[in-house]
């Protein structure tokens, strides 16, 4: 049966292909420095189940310290010449994106037949994973249907790929340390404390009081550590949870689904969200590093207010 470990070590193989074509990039001065990055990515997914705690959590002290030490760079390498993609871009316009439809298309429509076709019986893939084991899929159908159709040197995937995980660095791990850093806090009973503190502010039975500071703590604890997906198991185990679903009633699913939208109104404020609001600045070259998140800025408190209207009608009063 496939599973999630199956899909890890895909992923483990995408990270070492990164490393190979970092390796290979002689215009890159810290071409070793980001092949040991990706190396490293690679072994947590690889065997990671092996290392246990600690050997992970020294695992990601040593990527922090080559992130730390700026030994992250981007070489002028390219596998094809700006002339060959004009090329290639006016053969192919805007077919050029069928591989990127490939990967979400074999997603949905892959779920939706193992969901509702006998294929769920043939146990071919772990029903808790389908999704995301699919998703793997794609990605490897997309790869194919790539290399068939348009013929690129055989290592572009790698080159390329390396190229663009260099460019954007240890900001492409960053949403993965994060929410694991909101399980950390969790289960160091950070939500407890804030409930217990939110508790006793609160008066009973002030149900728009407790949406409104669940909705902003979302947001706060998300401008704090850069990802919705870190802030949520804090506020759900604060506010969520204990207040405004057990003692107040409310729509689990709209709680939770409409919490984490308020928090990615937190996203878009926040320079801690570096993958999002930092990075596509740098490989822009705006002027200002804070450019996305000053524009974006007067979209998420408009989005904040109607979730905090949508948490309070939605989830107490339909």
């Amino acid at each position: 049966m496939i599973n999630l470990h199956w899909l890890y070590v895909l992923a483990g193989m995408v990270f070492a292909g990164f490393a190979l074509g970092s390796a290979r990039d002689e215009t890159n001065p810290k071409r070793w420095s980001n092949a040991a990055f990706w190396v490293l990515l690679a072994a947590s997914f690889w065997f990671g189940d092996f290392f246990g705690d600690i050997g992970n959590g020294v695992l990601v002290l040593a990527l922090v310290a080559i992130a730390g030490s700026h030994l992250i760079g981007r070489g002028s390498k390219v596998s094809t010449t700006p002339v060959q993609r004009e090329q290639s871009s006016r053969r192919h316009g805007n077919m050029l994106f069928l591989p990127a439809l490939i990967i979400p298309f074999t997603a949905f429509v892959g779920t939706m037949l193992f969901n509702y076709t006998p294929l769920k019986g043939l146990n071919l893939i772990d029903p808790k994973a389908v999704t995301l084991v699919l998703l793997g899929c794609g990605v490897i159908i997309a790869l194919i249907v790539s290399y068939v159709w348009l013929r690129p040197p055989a290592l572009a995937a790698v080159d390329e790929g390396s190229r663009l995980m260099n460019g954007v660095g240890w900001a492409a791990v960053l949403p993965q340390m994060l929410a694991s850093l909101g399980v950390i806090f969790a289960a160091a009973g950070v939500g407890t404390t804030i409930g217990a503190i939110v508790g006793a502010i609160i008066p009973s039975g002030s149900v728009f009081l407790a949406v409104l500071l669940y909705a902003l703590g979302m947001v706060a604890f998300t401008m704090i550590m850069g990802n919705a997906f870190a802030a949520f198991p804090v506020m759900a185990a604060a506010i969520g949870v204990p207040i405004l679903i057990h003692q107040d009633g409310g729509n689990p699913a709209v709680i939770g689904a409409v919490g984490m939208l308020a928090g990615f109104c937190g996203t878009l404020m926040t320079p801690m969200a570096a993958n999002f609001n930092i990075v596509p600045a740098a490989l822009l070259e705006l002027k200002n590093q804070y450019g996305v998140i000053k524009a974006q800025v007067p979209t998420a408190i408009p989005l904040l207010i109607a979730n905090i209207l949508i948490l309070y009608v939605a989830g107490f009063h339909l």
